[in-house]
């Protein structure tokens, strides 16, 4: 694959959801690319963005139905692939860091345990050179002390040790892409800053796609090469992140609106006036 390809390509991915009394379609139609590079996908709370992220791994419940004219991840048809074939590559090629660590470390291993189980699932090593790998990779990290850090729980760690903890154990296979879905949201200002700087390094130093899944436009503005902005399960506008200032269609200049500046001094901010227009093409009210 050459340096300018892009590492996955969807298009027209839809997701519904299926039952006896009930049809929902949580996404619809959405198309994007992503290289080597960062790649934002924002909204708000149901937009769908979420559900994109789980359905190009296909980790969603039985009852959705995911389908798409194109789905391919390295050159392999992500829906085509049989689930044995996908468990290769969860974790191995395609990694997804979670908005809150606490939820996603096993409460009853200590942290490095943890890293260290990751890295035998991957590696046909014995124990002690797993141990030495996982110590290896929480410094990578930049943790200090990690032969300390290697032996404390995860009620032990402080948020944002506990999100590079997380980011430790997917690296341990060196993917090729990572989801990260809300990755920051739980985290104080400064340890954001530094997990961010850490995941810029990882795309930069390692050629690693980021879909970076969130609801900070300034943010994803600051972060992000490129930005799609979803609402009611559809992509409404794509444009480069620099550029999300000039954003064009009225839902995304609504919700660059109602953010608060500093320094800024106006009246109230203004509600969103969204538009039965814009869900139109999905046959569902917004």
């Amino acid at each position: 694959m050459a340096m300018n390809d892009p590492i996955l390509t969807v298009k027209n991915l839809n997701v519904g959801y299926f039952s006896a009394r009930r049809e929902l379609h949580a996404v619809r139609n959405v198309s994007f690319t992503l290289g080597r590079e960062k790649v934002a996908i924002i909204g708000e709370s149901g937009s769908g963005k979420s559900t994109v992220g789980r359905a190009i791994v296909r980790l969603l419940p039985e009852i959705a139905k995911i389908s798409a004219d194109e789905m391919q991840f390295e050159g392999q048809d992500m829906l085509a692939l049989s689930e044995k074939r996908m468990q290769a590559i969860r974790g191995a090629r395609i990694s997804m860091i979670l908005q809150d660590p606490k939820f996603s470390l096993n409460p009853v291993m200590s942290v490095g345990e943890q890293v260290a189980e990751a890295y035998l699932a991957h590696h046909r090593v014995g124990r002690a050179e797993a141990k030495k790998r996982a110590i290896a990779q929480l410094a990578a990290v930049k943790i200090r002390d990690p032969e300390h850090v290697y032996t404390l729980y995860p009620h032990e760690v402080s948020g944002g040790m506990g999100q590079r903890i997380m980011i430790a154990m997917m690296l341990i296979p060196d993917p090729a892409m990572i989801i990260a879905d809300e990755p920051t949201s739980a985290l104080d200002v400064t340890v954001r800053l530094q997990v961010l700087a850490l995941l810029d390094d990882l795309v930069k130093e390692r050629g690693i796609g980021l879909l970076f899944i969130s609801h900070d436009l300034n943010l994803v503005q600051s972060f992000c090469d490129r930005v799609l902005i979803m609402y009611s399960g559809q992509v409404v506008e794509e444009l480069a992140a620099a550029d999300l200032g000039n954003a064009r269609h009225p839902y995304t200049q609504g919700l660059l609106a109602s953010l608060p500046r500093i320094g800024e001094h106006k009246g109230r901010l203004p509600v969103l006036d969204r538009q039965a227009s814009w869900a139109e093409a999905l046959g569902r009210q917004p």
